[in-house]
């Protein structure tokens, strides 16, 4: 198959569709756990989202953590305002497909969530995943803290070493503070757990991340 090289590249601001003022609409509730998928969340509970290739596989690893309250999919690191799926395909968002992982610490610490991430998807495949490729399966991390932060580059530099040592190449995530997360159209909310046979191209290198401490 072939790929407009525009697709492999992110755009600027400028050349990027405009999008909308009107957000895309989402149901009330986690279809397979009951929970609210929109703010305001529980007091104590942190937010964090990963990109890591299509969002429905990605969705369902880490609503099945113990630990995490609710997740849901959307559209994130991009230019366009509210996009919808198909534009987000096309290139000219500059959007990735991600996940935002809403969790209590007490219950699963960032450093674990983080392992999740790295081994459940190939880091070091750029504007791919897998025979998916494009700017919107682009991996990434997105933090809304220092301690976030700090935790996840301390895990990029420990799997990546892993990864090196194991024969692969070095990891092509982006690590950025999160800008607006977009939630995408409600049918792909949940996706898996509404079509438990549906489409999951997710697939690890097969390397195990170490797990750095806990941030005290």
């Amino acid at each position: 198959m072939w790929f407009s090289p525009r697709k492999l590249e992110v755009p600027s601001a400028e050349d990027a569709l405009p999008g909308r003022d009107t957000a895309l609409q989402v149901s009330d509730k986690h279809i397979a756990n009951g929970n609210p998928l929109k703010p305001p969340f529980p007091d104590g509970m942190e937010q964090i989202v990963f990109a890591l290739g299509c969002f429905w596989g990605a969705e369902r690893i880490f609503w099945q953590t113990p630990g995490v309250f609710t997740t849901a999919v959307g559209y994130i690191a991009g230019h366009t305002k509210n996009p919808t799926y198909e534009e987000v395909c096309s290139g000219r968002t500059g959007h990735t497909e991600a996940v935002l992982v809403v969790f209590d610490p007490k219950e699963v610490s960032v450093e674990a969530l983080l392992k999740v991430f790295w081994e459940g998807h190939d880091p070091t495949q750029g504007m791919r995943q897998g025979n998916d490729v494009g700017t919107q399966y682009r991996s990434g991390i997105y933090v809304y803290s220092a301690e976030q932060r700090a935790a996840v580059e301390k895990s990029f530099q420990m799997f990546g070493e892993a990864l090196m040592a194991a024969g692969h190449g070095g990891i092509t995530s982006e690590i950025k503070d999160a800008p607006e997360f977009y939630y995408a159209e409600d049918y792909h909310q949940q996706y898996l757990a509404k079509n438990p046979a549906g489409y999951c191209g997710l697939g690890g290198t097969g390397v195990t991340c170490p797990m750095p401490a806990a941030a005290e």
